[in-house]
């Protein structure tokens, strides 16, 4: 379905659907979508933006002054563990930063940046900035299926890795989160005993960030994250660009356009995450509307309905199960490698969901198979987590973010009572904790930064052309909530894409053109495609 919003109308609303599906591989306990705060920010007084329809990368020498702390530093790409063809023509250097604004003359950081040129011969003078997801993902991971997408098609494409991330120096690395996280498949999810692992973990690493480099991680957050891209468009003497941000990309997007809408041309949010409301309580909203969808797109397909004629009740029924009696077996990675014990029980069984690990087209499969014995598709899942990707993911950025953005303002109860709400019925040790990020409260007593919702969780209002990327099987960044955020966007186009869950743009098709004749006019994109699409039929399983 397409919607559009605006005071000066870009044509008439249509209700549409659209398919399509590419893996994503992802990570890390994050939403891959979330976040916002408040700080000064420090105007980069520079001369002005460069008329070419290229973006034109200033000398490295810096230009001094109290009032002049961000520069844009020439140098090499990124050494990624696997090559990355865009890469390869791209100019790429650092963003030098304050680390924290409101203290301009203490530490400085710097953040990789890449410009990929655009793949047609006659590029638009608007290039496009990618925000990525997590807090904490590897924004340049994620280079591969951004340029598949068609991003450079037909401008430049600029990419940056948020502060604290993978090739940002400091790196907010936890590779004592990442090895307990390897062991975690072993455990029970919701276990005080799994907690108190995870908080070891997350202690030691705060430890070692903070004594080894002194590094302030109460700047760690949106509000600077955001000025970084509003600092990045000055240094690079860009007149106006696009945004384009998923998940978390998509709240940090809001957060920028809130506070510097200075240069954007037009901003377009994959699977949204609006500020004014992300917090643990939220997360339960995204979880059932996701599953709910996938279950409706069962009921509303005659082979998968005769099949599988009951899924909320098996889903119940098995998540008491698993939860009263865990299941203990081996399991073999998907990758390969020697099996290892995996431990199933309710709380793994709904992340495994959440998270997509098996996915929404085999789900049903999967829960029927488990209420007849055969756990074979979430012991696998379960079982991918145990090869550790040491380093990938910026886990002390999620920490700053959560604790400072999304948990303050809820006490445990709230948590719990969301959960009630969404999922009636369901064991208590279940719904005590948010889905994707377990045991968060106590987590964030260690992590000690600032309470920032007051500056945070605020609507963007604006005028500034908006496309808003739902999947209706998204169960992190539930669908219902890019209609949300365009209440505030006056001149928005909504498209829900049926059968996809999160990051919609790479798995479908039909988004990447939407997206593209959204770039090209942004106050009327052509949303045809969507039309007539249904999700992909389900898995029917053998009886």
């Amino acid at each position: 379905m397409a919607e559009h919003s605006s005071s000066t109308p870009a044509g008439s609303p249509s209700s549409r659907r659209c398919s399509g599906d590419l893996p994503v591989r992802r990570s890390g306990r994050a939403l891959a979508t979330v976040a916002t705060a408040a700080a000064a920010l420090v105007f980069l007084t520079a001369a002005g933006p460069a008329p070419s329809s290229a973006v034109s990368l200033p000398s490295s020498e810096p230009r001094p002054g109290p009032r002049t702390p961000s520069r844009f530093v020439p140098g090499p790409c990124p050494a990624t563990p696997e090559p990355i063809a865009a890469l390869s023509a791209a100019r790429c250097g650092f963003l030098e930063v304050p680390e924290n604004r409101a203290h301009p003359g203490r530490r400085t950081i710097r953040l990789a940046v890449a410009v990929i040129p655009a793949t047609s011969g006659r590029p638009s003078g608007d290039p496009v900035v990618f925000m990525a997801g997590g807090p904490g993902g590897d924004t340049f991971d994620d280079l591969p299926f951004v340029t598949a997408s068609g991003l450079n098609r037909g401008r430049e494409l600029i990419i940056m890795a948020q502060r604290g991330n993978r090739y940002s120096q400091p790196n907010l690395a936890c590779p004592e989160v990442d090895r307990f996280s390897a062991k975690a498949v072993g455990l029970r999810d919701d276990a005080p005993t799994t907690g108190r692992l995870l908080l070891r973990a997350v202690k030691e690493c705060r430890n070692r960030l903070t004594a080894s480099g002194g590094i302030d991680l109460s700047a760690y957050n949106t509000t600077e994250n955001a000025a970084d891209f509003a600092d990045l468009r000055k240094a690079l003497r860009i007149a106006r660009w696009n945004v384009y941000g998923y998940s978390y990309g998509s709240n940090l997007a809001l957060t920028y356009l809130r506070r510097h809408p200075q240069g954007i041309r037009a901003v377009a949010l994959d699977s949204v995450a609006p500020p004014r409301v992300v917090s643990l309580p939220w997360t339960w909203s995204s979880a059932r509307e996701g599953i709910a969808a996938v279950f409706a797109a069962c009921t509303a397909e005659p082979r998968c309905k005769s099949r599988y004629p009951d899924l909320p009740r098996t889903l119940t029924q098995q998540v008491h199960r698993l939860e009263a009696r865990p299941l203990t077996l081996n399991a073999r990675p998907p990758r390969g490698g020697d099996p290892v014990k995996v431990v199933l029980d309710g709380g793994a069984l709904l992340n495994l969901l959440v998270a997509n690990a098996v996915p929404a087209a085999d789900a049903p499969a999967a829960i029927e198979e488990l209420a007849h014995g055969n756990p074979a598709r979430f012991a696998q899942a379960r079982a991918a987590g145990s090869v550790p990707s040491i380093g990938e993911v910026a886990h002390g950025l999620i920490e700053s973010v959560a604790c400072g953005e999304w948990v303050p303002g809820h006490p445990a109860s709230d948590l719990f009572h969301a959960g009630r709400r969404a999922f009636p019925g369901w064991p208590d040790t279940v719904l005590s904790q948010a889905p994707q990020l377990p045991f968060q409260h106590q987590l964030c007593r260690a992590w000690d930064v600032p309470d920032r919702t007051r500056s945070q969780r605020v609507a963007t209002s604006s005028a500034v052309p908006a496309l808003i990327v739902s999947g209706t099987f998204d169960m992190k960044t539930g669908a219902r909530w890019g209609r949300y955020a365009a209440r505030t966007l006056s001149r928005s186009t909504i498209v829900r894409i049926p059968g996809i869950g999160h990051w919609v743009v790479p798995r479908s098709p039909c988004a990447q053109r939407v997206l593209a004749s959204f770039l090209a006019r942004p106050t009327a994109p052509d949303t045809g495609c969507v039309a007539g699409l249904t999700p992909k039929p389900f898995t029917i399983s053998p009886k």
